[in-house]
Parts: structure tokens; C-alpha cells; sequence
């Protein structure tokens, strides 16, 4: 299609309305522009096709038997775009929301509520991907994101759903009858990390502790952090958000707390994109935070 020999849409819009009102003032009304803009887009459409395309009839304008055909055209071509719209407007809200998160914020946090959500929201479908990259929100189609960190994405809005404090916390029976309620009672007992979060090992350094002088196993991935803590084999430091279910049913121990501030669990969104049921969902989440 060669655009240089297209009209500006703009007159080809005023020049229909202006055939289908057979008023200027009525189409500058419906396109919100003045009369004079309606009859410089008319005169200019004629101008540029040699062609006269409007007349007067008594105190009123019509079309030409030329200007007639050409709205018709006009008409057919702007119902063509607007069921293309409407198609793509449908198909949008008819597909899922696209959810990133990481899976062991899906796994402890996501999944043991999202029953209630779907309960209460069978109208809205979610497709959820667990992943640990950083996702390109608008390259990758994602409506939300779960994210953790200071809340700071150029570019991107962010609401904190779970705050950043981290608990100290092992398995009941690794700590057996001895009474922990800090730091310093579990330092000669295994501790066990994920190591590409050195973040909450730093963040135990800042409270005093040495693990030059503490038994440390860095593990790849946080669900073999929980999977090994679950097994007895060691003390490891999570966000209140992943472990405080496990600590409420016994699974774990809560030794101490530790707080770090501005961090946490964000929604993480696109500022211009609103799809349909992000809305519900993202008050669902911190309704159940």
C-alpha cells in the first residue's frame, strides 16, 4: 500500500461524517472540531482529487453523485476497521491474564490461596509462569508481575504487596529442646542458602554473624534451600511471606526476625495497560497478603 497517495485520515473522517450528516456543524460536533476544520478537510479532499465532492442545497449540503460513491467506499472501509478493533478488543478480553512469578513465591505463597480467587473469580482464567528471569513486561505479553526488591523498575508501576522482613528458621526437630529466640543460639548449626541470593547472607553479616565460622551450604535454587530445610538439614533466613505458613501449621520454627526496609514482594505492572479482570486480581492479592 502506498500511504503517499492516501488522504490524511482526518479528512477522509470529516469528509463521511460531513456525507453522512449532510451538515458540517453536525460532523464538527460529532469529531469534536469546528465547522471550519470540517469545510478546510472537504475543500482539501477536492483540491487534492480535482473533484467536487459537496454542494449546496438550499441551506443544507449532499453529496456529489462522485462524493456519494467515495463516502461509501469510506464507510465500508472504516466498519472494515472497526470490527478489525473490536475482534482484537474481544480476543483480549477473552484470554487469560499472564502472571511472572517466581516459583517459590508460587509454590509457598500463590498456590495455597489461589483456590479462593478462583472461587470467587471463575469469570477470570490466569495463566501463571514461574520463572526466575526477569521478564520484559511488554515484549513478553505479561499483565503482572510478582517481583522482589525496593520496588524501583524504570518504567513501570509497582505496589508492594508483602513487606521485607525476613525470618530465621529451621525444622522443630533440628532445633530439638533448645531455646532459640536469636541469632547467636543457632550459629553452630548447619545454615543453608541459595546462592545467587547473597542479599539475605549479607543481611544475616549485618546482625554480627561470621560464616567464615559457620557451617554454610549455598544450594542453586530456594526450593532446594525449603526441600533441605524441610529435611532437618539446616537453618536458612526467607521472607516472612514464603515460610509464615509453614510456621503457623509446625512445619517451621521461627528462631528470629530480621527487618529489611523498603524490600518485599511487589505487583508489578505496565502503567499504560489495563486488561480485563487485573483489576480483581491484583485487589484479590493484597486482600489476601
Amino acid at each position: 500500500m502506498n500511504w503517499s497517495r492516501i488522504p490524511s485520515l482526518a479528512a477522509l473522517r470529516a469528509f463521511e461524517a460531513a456525507v453522512r450528516h449532510q451538515s458540517f456543524s453536525k460532523a464538527a460536533s460529532e469529531l469534536n472540531v469546528t465547522h471550519a476544520a470540517i469545510a478546510h478537510h472537504v475543500r482539501s479532499l477536492e483540491a487534492e482529487f480535482s473533484e467536487s465532492l459537496m454542494v449546496r442545497q438550499g441551506r443544507g449540503i449532499v453529496a456529489t453523485p462522485v462524493g456519494t460513491r467515495f463516502a461509501e467506499d469510506l464507510q465500508t472501509g472504516f466498519e472494515s476497521i472497526a470490527d478489525g478493533v473490536e475482534n482484537l478488543r474481544a480476543l483480549g478480553e477473552q484470554r487469560p491474564l499472564n502472571i511472572a512469578v517466581t516459583p517459590i513465591f508460587a509454590a509457598n505463597w500463590l498456590m495455597p490461596r489461589i483456590g479462593d480467587f478462583w472461587a470467587l473469580h471463575p469469570e477470570i482464567s490466569l495463566n501463571i509462569n514461574p520463572g526466575v528471569d526477569l521478564v520484559d513486561l511488554r515484549k513478553s505479553g505479561t499483565d503482572l508481575a510478582i517481583r522482589y526488591g525496593n520496588g524501583e523498575w524504570p518504567a513501570l508501576k509497582s505496589q508492594l504487596l508483602t513487606d521485607g522482613d525476613f525470618l530465621v528458621v529451621a525444622h522443630p526437630d533440628l532445633i530439638g529442646d533448645r531455646k532459640v529466640d536469636c541469632l547467636p543460639d543457632v550459629l553452630d548449626l548447619p545454615w543453608i542458602m541459595e546462592r545467587h541470593m547473597m542479599e539475605r547472607k549479607a543481611l544475616v553479616e549485618r546482625e554480627g554473624v561470621d560464616f567464615d565460622k559457620v557451617k554454610l551450604t549455598l544450594l542453586n535454587t530456594n526450593a532446594l534451600v525449603l526441600s533441605a530445610v524441610a529435611a532437618k538439614l539446616g537453618v536458612t533466613v526467607q521472607p516472612k511471606s514464603i515460610v509464615e505458613r509453614d510456621i503457623v501449621s509446625g512445619d517451621l520454627v521461627k528462631i528470629c526476625a530480621l527487618n529489611q526496609r523498603n524490600l518485599g514482594y511487589y505487583m508489578v505492572t505496565l502503567p499504560d495497560r489495563q486488561p480485563k479482570g487485573l483489576r480483581e486480581f491484583m485487589k484479590w492479592l493484597r486482600t489476601n497478603k
